[in-house]
């Protein structure tokens, strides 16, 4: 069976969002026709309780600066996807009762958690994993928002939970910061995840 896994596609995510990705809702439309081509659709939501660890504004600190964490080096984002607010909600055009499944991520005060799979301590799991197994799911196709951040970590670990991945670039949107996107790019070849369509 092949599962269609939508990350994040939330209000802060697209424009007039708090951490708005450029062109970010351009890619709802394309979303919702895909998702007839699937055996199953699976949605992410990032989900974070308020003075998140992982926000700039919990250490005095600039936006998109950098710390180390117990779990490894941290980006301090603006604060987004607060649970229960307008900005965690997903894009209104999209169709979310197409769902089988929404998984929330990032609700652990403590540590960030980019990946569909694993925080980011890479070891805590989400219970994905488990879900897809359960469901005979064993080929992953990967769309939305951020190509170079919660995208490429859950293709990672996707890969590395023994699916076979693809990215559907066309149907994704980057924040680019720093590099960013160039890396995700080599790290998801060099993982083995096929990548479809334009960056």
């Amino acid at each position: 069976m092949h599962s269609l896994l939508v990350i994040d596609v939330q209000n802060d995510f697209c424009p007039g969002g708090a951490l708005a990705v450029a062109g970010g809702d351009t890619i709802v439309a394309g979303i919702n026709d895909a998702m007839a081509d699937f055996d199953a659709v699976m949605l992410t939501q990032d989900w974070h309780p308020a003075g998140h660890s992982s926000f700039a504004t919990s250490h005095d600190a600039d936006p998109m600066s950098v710390i180390d964490m117990p779990y490894g080096p941290q980006v301090l984002w603006p604060d987004h996807c607060i649970q229960g607010s307008t900005g965690a909600e997903f894009h209104a055009d999209m169709h979310v009762d197409r769902a089988d499944m929404i998984v929330r991520k990032g609700f652990n005060p403590v540590i960030d958690s980019y990946s569909a799979f694993f925080e980011n301590d890479h070891e805590t799991p989400t219970g994905l994993e488990g879900y897809l197994r359960t469901r005979g799911i064993e080929r992953l196709t990967l769309v939305g928002l951020a190509t170079d951040f919660c995208v490429h970590y859950s293709a990672l670990d996707a890969t590395k939970c023994g699916f076979d991945v693809t990215v559907d670039l066309s149907l994704c949107r980057a924040i680019d910061f720093d590099g960013s996107l160039d890396v995700a790019i080599a790290a998801m070849t060099d993982a083995g995840v096929t990548l479809k369509g334009a960056v």
